[in-house]
């Protein structure tokens, strides 16, 4: 694992079974985000296999918390997954076809299990398009001149909306 990381991104959440459709929705997001389309479902397909190992294992009655990361490191995107799982602090990391993994015991902690998928030939971390984040400005919104009638959404419009959501299959 190349120690050097360009960019990260992670995600909390509660170790049951939402949480490997959570986790690939988040890995398409931040894929998106980064340019890496080309990585949605081998990536995805990793990162359901090493949540969906913690989630295989927990207590549905008390479950802990999955934490799933998401490195961009020298030619490759490392995906991490941390449990809180102090039962199976030892156990090996799940077994990914083709892939290098590993697993490192968390001191007291849980376990922190990764997975390495090889960026597209020819790309670094480094040469990664990042999103841009600039500060966001707040919006000012002008008061009524005194007298002016209150502005209401077009009632055309709002059909229109709900008819598109409605059709919308989710």
């Amino acid at each position: 694992m190349n120690s050097q990381t360009a960019q990260l991104d992670d995600l909390r959440l509660v170790a049951l079974p939402s949480a490997i459709k959570c986790t690939e929705l988040f890995v398409r997001f931040s894929l998106t985000e980064w340019s890496l389309r080309e990585l949605y479902d081998e990536a995805a397909d990793v990162a359901r296999q090493l949540v969906g190992a913690v989630v295989e294992r927990t207590d549905k009655s008390s479950p802990g918390f999955v934490t799933v990361r998401l490195r961009l490191s020298g030619n490759c995107l490392v995906v991490e997954v941390e449990d809180d799982q102090l039962d199976h602090i030892h156990d090996e990391a799940p077994v990914i076809e083709g892939r290098p993994t590993g697993a490192v015991p968390l001191d007291g902690r849980g376990k922190l299990v990764w997975c390495e998928v090889p960026l597209p030939d020819g790309v670094t971390a480094a040469q990664v398009r990042l999103p841009r984040r600039d500060e966001r400005r707040a919006q000012v919104v002008p008061e009524p001149a005194p007298g002016d009638e209150k502005a209401t959404p077009d009632p055309g419009v709002v059909d229109r909306i709900l008819v598109s959501l409605q059709n919308r299959e989710w």
